[in-house]
Formats: C-alpha cells, sequence, structure tokens
C-alpha cells in the first residue's frame, strides 16, 4: 500500500501528501546522501494533528517520500505558480537546488511514467473515492490538506514565510464567508503570523477537488516548521511548540468542520 488511509464518521477529510517518508531501494540506491535525509519533507506533520479522531476526521496520509512523486502536483507537471520558483512532480533537486540523484542517475521519462502509475494514481483515486463517500453520507465533503515547510527557503520565497499560510485557491476552493472566519481565528492567534492566500495559495489537491457548487470545500494550510519542530537535521519534533500550536490547529478545524452549505 503506498498510503495510510483511516475512514471517519464526519464531512472532514485530512490529506497529507508529503508526510511519507519511504523510498524504494531502487530509488534510494542512486540519491545522494544529503537526499536520503529527506530535508523537504512536511515532517511529523501526522503527529501534529494527532487529535483528529476527536472530529470523527477520515485521514489519507503519503508513505513514500515527496522525491519519489510529489502528489500534491498535476499529473503533466503543469505549472501551478507560474513565474515563480517550481518544484515538480518528480524532482531531481531539493528546495536548496541540490541535486537529489548521483550524476546521470536521474528518473527517465518511462520511469516518471511509472511512478505515476503506481504512487500518484492510486493516492488520487482513493481521494476522489473518500470524498465521493462522505458526499453521499453527508451531502458535502470538507478536505483539509495539511502542510508544513522550512520558515526560509530563499528559492521559493524572500525572507521569513508567515507561520500559518491558508489557502483556498484565489477563493475558487471555499466560500468566502468560511474562509474569512478561518483568516480570523488565525489572526487571533497573535503568536504567529498569518496569511489568506498569500505565496501559497492551494497546489493540485486544494484546486483540483475543491468545488463548492459540487459540494466540496477544500483549504490548504501551510504551517512553518518552526512553530512545532527543529527544522534542521535531524528535524527533531518540538512537544512544547506543539501544544501551543494545538490549539489553534483544534478551533480552526472546528469551525471548518461545523460549517455547512
Amino acid at each position: 500500500m503506498t498510503f495510510n488511509c483511516h475512514i471517519g464518521a464526519s464531512p472532514l477529510l485530512v490529506s497529507m501528501p508529503h508526510v511519507g517518508t519511504d523510498l524504494p531501494a531502487t530509488v534510494a540506491d542512486r540519491m545522494t546522501d544529503q537526499a536520503r535525509r529527506l530535508p523537504d519533507t512536511d515532517w511529523h506533520v501526522d503527529r501534529l494533528y494527532d487529535f483528529l479522531d476527536d472530529y470523527n476526521a477520515s485521514m489519507l496520509q503519503a508513505r513514500f517520500s515527496r522525491y519519489v512523486i510529489d502528489l500534491n502536483r498535476p499529473p503533466d507537471d503543469a505549472e501551478l505558480y507560474p513565474g515563480q520558483a517550481k518544484t515538480g512532480l518528480c524532482p531531481t533537486d531539493t528546495f536548496d537546488s541540490e541535486p537529489l540523484y548521483h550524476s546521470g542517475s536521474e528518473p527517465s521519462q518511462e520511469e516518471i511514467a511509472a511512478r505515476v502509475a503506481t504512487y500518484w494514481q492510486p493516492y488520487h483515486d482513493q481521494l476522489q473515492a473518500m470524498l465521493a463517500g462522505i458526499k453521499d453520507q453527508h451531502g458535502f465533503a470538507l478536505l483539509w490538506d495539511a502542510h508544513s515547510i522550512r520558515s526560509e527557503v530563499s528559492r521559493l520565497f524572500a525572507g521569513q514565510l508567515p507561520d500559518l499560510n491558508l489557502g483556498t485557491a484565489k477563493g475558487a476552493s471555499c466560500p468566502a464567508g468560511l474562509a474569512t472566519r478561518l483568516e480570523v481565528i488565525a489572526k487571533g492567534a497573535t503568536a504567529y503570523d498569518t496569511v489568506l492566500n498569500g505565496r501559497f495559495t492551494g497546489g493540485y489537491i486544494t484546486r483540483h477537488y475543491g468545488a463548492p457548487d459540487d459540494g466540496v470545500i477544500a483549504v490548504q494550510l501551510e504551517l512553518t516548521q518552526a512553530t512545532y519542530m527543529e527544522e534542521n537535521y535531524p528535524f527533531a519534533f518540538n512537544e512544547r511548540k506543539a501544544n501551543q500550536l494545538r490549539p489553534v490547529l483544534r478551533e480552526l478545524l472546528e469551525t471548518f468542520v461545523a460549517w455547512t452549505p
């Protein structure tokens, strides 16, 4: 199985496409030592959201690293943020532009196509099926796409990223009233900086599945990792920081789950 899945009873589905840390041996053997440390993983996001059972949420979590395939990118690798630095469907370098593979060992187009079929497609088939099941049960579905990233990545953005980055595909994936409520909650947590539809407006999952007129509301939350962990190797979880952040996440999800069409 290329993902972990849990079916809950509420309208909420939490997707974690970048928490995976598994590497097939045929991939790992060609990678650099630095790449095998997986620095661009959404480290510990599943541990941070350890309270999801309280909301009877469904969960879908990747098992394999985004270095194998990025589940939050279009299968044709189309641009998500035109004019800005790109992290692709099947990356060959880190966020810091360091090579993932030893020279000459990069994946071919045939290998990329095989990875799409083996890892990308099953995740999205499952995600689509889970959303359909939730809609059948409740009449609508609430999709929360959970992410994290280092607070400073000069290739992707200038300076320091706000701590809480809410994305609704610039309003296309979530009703404005609900997005505003979430933004107010996040901004009320004065220990953190917040932005709605800033540098990260939502990746493929938010944009592709978020369709309010069709009963699917989607929101991406990109957290800075400094809010709950150590951003440098070995990427240790910080329980003290996490316990400060979790009440904010709970309030956001409580507001999200309370929403009805």
